[in-house]
């Protein structure tokens, strides 16, 4: 099937300066715990001019890796693609010091390397 970005509402900020409704789609500010121990993460999403972004961010520490896959489980599918960019230094934007950003490209096929330049799923795979 087609992957989309799908925001998950229990976490959406309804009352407030950052209030959006089901109505506004993807497009929304959000508050998310992933379980009864971990941080609230503030999350903002979007999907215009032909990209889905999800912005996450905490306080006084980025998010981790396994915060961010998480979170993109929460808003993607497990078998979507979505990446975390290092533009070139001319391009940064920096807004907020903890903040970590996800996206995906809505007409286009992520290019990716081949999973074996990326490790071993097995050690079967470790032909020496």
């Amino acid at each position: 099937g087609a992957m989309s970005l799908h925001v998950p509402e229990r976490f959406r900020i309804s009352s407030g300066i950052l209030q959006t409704t089901a109505a506004d789609g993807n497009n929304g500010a959000f508050v998310v715990r992933l379980n009864e121990e971990s941080p609230f993460f503030s999350v903002i999403a979007s999907d215009g001019k032909g990209w889905d972004h999800v912005s996450v961010s905490l306080p006084h520490r980025c998010p981790t890796w396994d915060e961010m896959c998480q979170i993109k489980d929460m808003f993607w599918d497990p078998e979507d693609c979505v990446v975390q960019y290092h533009p070139p230094k001319s391009e940064y934007v920096n807004n907020h010091p903890y903040c970590l950003h996800l996206w995906r490209n809505q007409t286009a096929e992520m290019v990716r390397p081949p999973m074996i330049m990326i490790g071993f799923k097995s050690i079967g795979e470790c032909q020496i």
